[in-house]
C-alpha cells in the first residue's frame, strides 16, 4: 500500500504543477498543526496562519509560528540540509542542540545510499534522532519527512509523515498507544503513515489543482494590472493576507481584487472573519 501510494505521489511531484508551492505549504501547515498537539499546544491551522501572516514586518511569529517556519523551511528546500540548517530547524522547533545532531545528516546520507524503501529510511533516521535525545521527537518527525523525500529523489520535500503523527492507524498495542520513533513498532507505523500521508496528499492535490484552474480562468475577468502577481502568490503559497500591498497594488485595491476572486469562485476566504481576511486555494 505504501509503495502504490508513494508511486502515485512521485508521479505528481515529478510533474511539478504550477500550484505545487501552495500544495507543499498547505501540507507543511498540516504537519505543523500535528506538531502543536505533540508538544502540548492548542493552535489549529487557522491560528498558525494568523501567527504567520498577520505579524508585522520584523516581528517574531512566536513558538507556534516558529514550528510552522521549520516545516516551511523543509518544503522550500532544493537540497538536503546542512548542519547549520539543522541547527536553525532545531531552534525553531524548540529543541536544544546536541553535538550528536550534527552527525544526523551523515546518517540520512548513509541510509539513502543503502537504498532501503523510503519509509524504512525515514524510520531509521527518526530513531537516530531519538537515540541522541528522547525529548527531540518533534525534530525526529521533521527529519523523517526530509529523509523520505531525499530517498524519493524529490527536489522539494513533501511532508506526508508529519501530518499523520496522531492518525488512529498509527496506534498499536492493547492500549492503542501512539507509535513513537523510538519504539519497535515505528517502522511499521512509518509504512502506514507513508500510505496514509501520500494518499491524502494526492487527494489534496486534486482539490487544489481544480481550484488553481478556476483561478487561472478568472484572470481575464479581472481589471487589475497586479492580478497576475496576486495569482502567482496564491499558487505559490498556502495563503495570502487580504491586506496584501505591493508596488502596484494598494490595500484597498487588494481587498477589491480578493472580493472579486471569491465572487468568481477562484479562491476561498480561509479565516472566517469579516476583517483581517486570509485567502488561498
Amino acid at each position: 500500500m505504501a509503495g502504490s501510494a508513494l508511486n502515485a505521489l512521485d508521479n505528481l511531484v515529478q510533474a511539478e504543477p504550477e500550484w505545487s508551492g501552495a500544495w507543499r505549504h498547505r501540507l507543511a501547515l498540516k504537519a505543523a498543526t500535528a506538531c502543536m498537539k505533540l508538544i502540548g499546544r492548542s493552535e489549529d491551522e487557522a491560528a498558525l496562519r494568523d501567527a504567520w501572516l498577520l505579524r508585522q514586518h520584523g516581528d517574531e511569529p512566536g513558538p507556534a509560528g516558529n514550528v510552522l517556519a521549520a516545516w516551511r523551511r523543509l518544503v522550500g528546500r532544493l537540497a538536503p540540509p546542512g548542519v547549520e540548517d539543522l541547527q536553525m530547524v532545531a531552534a525553531l522547533l524548540g529543541v536544544g542542540w546536541s553535538d550528536g545532531f550534527g552527525e544526523l545528516i551523515d546518517v540520512v546520507h548513509d541510509e539513502v545510499r543503502r537504498g532501503a524503501p523510503a519509509p524504512v529510511v525515514a524510520a531509521r533516521v527518526a530513531a537516530a534522532v531519538m537515540r541522541e535525545d528522547r525529548q527531540a521527537e518533534i525534530l525526529s518527525w521533521w527529519l523523517a519527512d526530509c529523509a523520505l523525500s531525499w530517498r524519493m529523489g524529490w527536489r522539494h520535500a513533501v511532508p506526508i509523515l508529519g501530518p499523520q503523527i496522531h492518525a488512529p492507524l498509527l496506534r498499536s498495542g492493547p492500549e492503542g498507544r501512539r507509535a513513537r520513533p523510538d519504539s519497535d513498532a515505528f517502522e511499521q507505523a512509518a509504512f502506514i503513515g507513508a500510505a496514509l500521508g501520500a494518499a491524502e496528499a494526492c487527494r489534496l492535490a486534486a482539490e487544489m489543482a481544480a481550484q488553481a484552474e478556476r483561478l487561472r480562468a478568472a484572470v481575464p475577468k479581472l481589471r487589475s494590472k497586479a492580478a497576475s502577481d496576486v495569482v502567482d502568490r496564491l499558487v505559490g503559497d498556502d495563503a495570502v493576507s487580504g491586506m496584501l500591498s505591493t508596488e502596484t497594488l494598494s490595500r484597498w485595491a487588494s481587498r477589491r481584487l480578493f472580493d472579486r476572486l471569491v465572487e468568481l469562485g477562484a479562491v476561498r476566504e480561509l479565516s472566517g472573519r469579516p476583517t483581517f481576511r486570509i485567502y488561498g486555494l
